[in-house]
């Protein structure tokens, strides 16, 4: 199916699946960083050498996954504005957490690549969206 200028139209179930990851994203990031902030001391040993600002960073970008999933479900046009805000706003935690390590804070390994993982699926979120919007 193509547009008046030729260019493809999303399908429907594309946007609907990147709605429903950001949904689900969101909403484990706020339940695993809740329980970490919020949980007993048992829960914050197994969480090992986790790095507060970051944790509390995903708690609260969690509740905006969610809120951006049903923007794009609801393909509301400033979906995209979010989630470029959300993939913008993770390269500064980023780049403090790379201070962090620099600076002989202790930290947990998985926590490089979660970080780099959040980043990039905003990226990729933010693009499809970005391909997805109607042209005037």
């Amino acid at each position: 199916m193509t547009a008046v200028n030729s260019r493809p139209i999303r399908p429907q179930p594309l946007l609907n699946g990147v709605a429903l990851i950001a949904i689900v994203f969101g909403s484990l990031t706020v339940i695993s960083g809740g329980t970490v902030l919020f949980g007993s001391d048992t829960v914050r040993d197994l969480a090992g050498d986790f790095v507060p600002f970051v944790v509390w960073f995903n708690f609260c970008t969690g509740f905006l996954y969610v809120i951006a999933g049903l923007a794009i479900w609801l393909r509301h046009h400033w979906a995209l504005g979010l989630s470029v805000m959300i993939a913008g706003a993770t390269a500064p935690v980023m780049a403090a957490f790379g201070l962090w390590v620099i600076d002989g804070g202790a930290y947990e390994a998985r926590t490089v690549g979660a970080l780099a993982f959040r980043c990039g699926v905003w990226v990729a979120i933010a693009l499809v969206l970005l391909r997805a919007r109607p042209r005037s």
